[in-house]
């Protein structure tokens, strides 16, 4: 008997754990593996390649002409100042209100009206990214049945972020391969067509992944055309100070906008113009009407806050705080973003020099008549294909070459792959 009861709890345990198992297996049978990013297979796929010549022209992080990572000296001194000098508490929803009041005075101007009259809500965000996704989850409870405007081309992450929001979404025209410039007239003819109340998402500066942005002229006219077609802009200012080298002129768009009387939003972040990209710093905000109605919106802008991540980070606050708060600090890193500003439009110079010295059929005006840290090439998928097979060579397969990768080192045998690619 004693015998058979063992028997029967043995058999017993086997059923359960069988049982677990079955169940185990089942609730997440269905999942399927998802696509791998396009940046994320470039890294792969380079880091794969044993060629000690190879080059990553992929990734949009900036390195300095010797490849190497680079951390600002005005960093550095803001580490040494900042250290030790907090504790490690959580911050509010809304972040660091110092960080947040800087930011927006870098983005519309120190001396703006509407940051004088309290009318900017501001909330400190998980980069440009954890901003455009703020902005998506305010479109979907604020502002029910409003599309968003995407270029086309654009950063592709653009679409995933107002995709999972909810949003939706619409391209309008915006570069034009035959010219490997701006498609100006069908811009303003897709902005003209879309529907009042909807929201337009405008690259500030250094349009990712094209480097083609509008003139101040164009810029008044796309503003004329979207206050009158009742169209709410949002600005993603990636690159201020990393374009053109000069943080006033970065912003030019989002003047020619606030002159106009515009109200917009608008995201920031730190990774490329102070090389913070491990710190996933920055600002979230929408300029609105009055101060009554810029404390409801940041209420709400916090309320989406909450549940997504409760509240951001501490470090990359205080060190952008401290640089921005700092007239010397400030000062220091006005030169040194110029700096990297002005490494890449050198490399620029020297690719398309080295281009026409190999008596190349193509004109590559573009190189440097784009700007920031890509370059559109207009190479084809299948030429970005062999790049990578014969040269080691790894970019995205639309064409899009990260400058911040070229150096005065690498760009001659850049210059002869892409001229045998391009002329086979």
């Amino acid at each position: 008997m004693a015998l058979l009861r063992q028997t029967h709890r043995c058999l017993l345990h086997q059923h359960r754990n069988f049982s677990a198992s079955a169940v185990s297996q089942t609730w997440f049978g269905n999942v399927e593996q998802a696509p791998k990013d396009p940046i994320l297979g470039i890294t792969e796929a380079f880091l794969a390649d044993e060629n000690p010549n190879k080059m990553n022209l992929g990734v949009g992080a900036y390195r300095d002409d010797n490849g190497k990572p680079v951390v600002l000296d005005v960093v550095r001194e803001a580490e040494r100042r900042v250290g030790g000098s907090h504790f490690m508490e959580y911050l509010p929803i809304g972040g660091l209100k110092d960080f947040n009041q800087v930011s927006i005075k870098l983005a519309y101007g120190d001396n703006n009206e509407a940051i004088a009259d309290s009318r900017v809500a501001a909330v400190q965000s998980l980069s440009g990214t954890g901003s455009c996704r703020l902005m998506a989850e305010f479109m979907k409870r604020w502002m029910p049945g409003s599309k968003i405007h995407i270029t086309k081309p654009t950063w592709s992450n653009h679409h995933n972020i107002f995709k999972d929001a909810g949003v939706d979404k619409k391209e309008y025209s915006y570069y034009k391969p035959s010219t490997k410039g701006l498609d100006f007239e069908g811009l303003v003819s897709d902005l003209k067509a879309a529907s009042p109340k909807d929201v337009v998402l405008l690259h500030a500066c250094a349009h990712n992944p094209t480097g083609v942005d509008p003139t101040p002229e164009q810029w008044k006219e796309i503003s004329s055309v979207m206050k009158d077609k009742q169209l709410f802009p949002f600005f993603d200012m990636a690159y201020q100070g990393f374009a053109s080298g000069d943080c006033e002129r970065d912003a030019q768009a989002i003047n020619i906008f606030m002159e106009d009387g515009h109200a917009m939003g608008c995201s920031q972040s730190y990774a490329k113009n102070m090389g913070l990209y491990g710190q996933r710093i920055g600002c979230f905000s929408i300029v609105t009407e009055d101060p009554k109605e810029a404390v409801k919106v940041e209420s709400q802008m916090k309320a989406i806050a909450r549940p997504m991540y409760s509240n951001p980070p501490l470090h990359g606050a205080l060190l952008v705080s401290q640089i921005l708060k700092d007239p010397e600090l400030k000062q220091q890193w006005y030169k040194e973003v110029k700096g990297m500003a002005e490494r890449i439009i050198t490399v620029r110079q020297s690719l398309k020099d080295n281009l026409e010295s190999l008596g190349s059929p193509h004109k590559w005006d573009h190189i440097t008549e784009q700007i920031g840290m890509f370059c559109f090439s207009g190479m084809t998928p299948e030429q970005v294909d062999k790049l990578a097979q014969d040269y080691s060579i790894y970019m995205t397969r639309n064409g899009r070459i990260s400058m911040a990768g070229v150096n005065s080192q690498n760009v001659k045998p850049l210059s002869e792959a892409i001229h045998k690619v391009t002329t086979q």
